[in-house]
């Protein structure tokens, strides 16, 4: 689940330094995200309801000693607390959208976002699926922005800093004439499900450093990278129910995730799973 900066709760964040009891339930819980996407992914087709998908995420949690991360969170004067196990956001919903009744359709893209809660601790993941056959653009961009994740992954190395995250996801986007959205980043993940420091996914001009703080990688911390690009403008905003964010030219979005323990040669991605990378054909998309 990205960090909204309007609607994060700072009394929950902390610095990143965990205990080895704490390491090993992140790890755990980080393992059942995975695990849980990888199940979710022969049910994305045509006809079937996301609150279906919502519910069988939210028994195969329970049934392996988990429980849902995001299902009660937030909340407060002005929004009300999530209300289910995944958040499931369509096209041009960029991230937290609402199970429903809603059906999937031919030919959309569809992001599944996950978290866990395992003995206190916190595991966070995301991917994004084609409904079917896709359009090129939307191949394109779910090609890209996983790419994008996997490269923001390489510089999660102890001694580097959350910038140089940033830095390679914000290039290999743009390279592809993609946009990289500002108002939600990655973060840390732990004993909150939200924790210092900000992940953000585009270095932020000088002017406004102070809101993504530069941050040095330490080993052992665990962060959740997620990259959130869209295939038009980078401008979101909120819709009526409080949590889904939109795209505000109506195109289309793609949201990957995976938490990552920070060592010193690398990083391992704790949110493991076997799902294929969306690929691309090269020569089309240099024709676009």
């Amino acid at each position: 689940m990205a960090e909204l900066a309007v609607v994060v709760d700072k009394k929950q964040q902390r610095p990143a330094g965990h205990t080895e009891a704490e390491l090993a339930a992140i790890a755990e819980a980080s393992r059942l995200v995975g695990a849980t996407l990888q199940m979710l992914a022969e049910y994305v087709q045509p006809g079937v309801e996301t609150q279906y998908l919502d519910r069988i995420a939210e028994e195969y949690i329970r049934a392996h000693g988990g429980e849902p991360a995001f299902k009660g969170y937030g909340g407060g004067s002005q929004t009300l607390s999530f209300p289910s196990t995944l958040c499931v956001s369509i096209d041009n919903e960029v991230v937290h959208g609402i199970p429903s009744r809603r059906r999937l359709e031919e030919g959309q893209i569809v992001s599944i976002d996950c978290g866990v809660r395992y003995d206190g601790c916190y595991g966070d993941g995301a991917w994004s699926f084609a409904v079917g056959r896709v359009s090129d653009e939307k191949q394109r961009l779910l090609a890209v922005t996983c790419e994008a994740l996997y490269r923001g992954i390489e510089q999660a190395r102890a001694g580097n800093t959350t910038y140089d995250i940033a830095r390679a996801i914000q290039q290999h986007v743009e390279s592809h004439r993609f946009s990289c959205v500002r108002e939600l980043v990655g973060h840390g993940v732990g004993t909150s499900l939200h924790e210092e420091p900000a992940v953000p996914n585009f270095v932020p001009g000088l002017l406004h450093r102070t809101r993504y703080r530069q941050a040095v990688l330490t080993e052992g911390m665990t962060i959740a990278i997620e990259p959130m690009v869209t295939a038009g403008s980078f401008t979101v905003y909120t819709a009526r129910d409080g949590w889904t964010v939109c795209t505000t030219d109506g195109k289309p979005s793609a949201h990957f995730e995976h938490t990552v323990l920070v060592k010193a040669d690398g990083a391992e991605i704790l949110t493991v799973h076997s799902l294929p990378r969306p690929q691309y054909a090269q020569a089309r998309a240099d024709q676009s």
